[in-house]
């Protein structure tokens, strides 16, 4: 959710952001007493549904509601199939929205792991496959061509 505020809020800051697992469509999540996780998280977020006051909270800091069309930056957003916490639709909707209204041609990338859940992939080397896709996207966004090795591009 940080990553989808802070790339709302202040786009120009970030030359990329990589959202793993990404809990971004806050309000519609909150709405939703149907979902496992929701009603055991009002105490903490507040009540949409009862209480105009949280339902303004949410709606000012929740990542989907909130896409514009400003020049978003280079952006990861990451989802596990079977994530029990942050379903992956809410990645793939918020990345879908900034497609729609954006106002350049950065990446916008969106992965669903089919055999992750909320902390990625399971396996070892499943997990360090993720980790290499991440570092290569920051490397890709930095605009770093490839490592020199005497003189040779690897």
């Amino acid at each position: 959710m940080l990553i989808g505020a802070v790339g709302n809020m202040r786009p120009d800051l970030y030359g990329g952001l990589i959202a793993g697992m990404p809990f971004v469509d806050v309000l519609n999540t909150m709405l939703d007493d149907k979902l496992p996780l929701t009603a055991p998280e009002w105490p903490e977020w507040g009540d949409p549904n009862r209480d105009a006051a949280a339902f303004q909270t949410i709606l000012a800091y929740s990542p989907y509601e909130n896409v514009q069309a400003p020049s978003y930056p280079a952006i990861l957003a990451l989802a596990g199939l079977t994530d029990p916490r942050v379903f992956y639709w809410e990645p793939a909707k918020w990345i879908a929205r900034m497609r729609r209204l954006r106002t350049n041609n950065k990446l916008l990338v969106f992965r669903t792991n089919l055999d992750a859940g909320h902390v990625g992939a399971a396996g070892r080397f499943d997990y360090l496959k993720e980790v290499a896709l991440a570092y290569a996207f920051a490397i890709k966004v930095a605009g770093v061509d490839g490592p020199e090795l005497s003189g040779h591009s690897v």
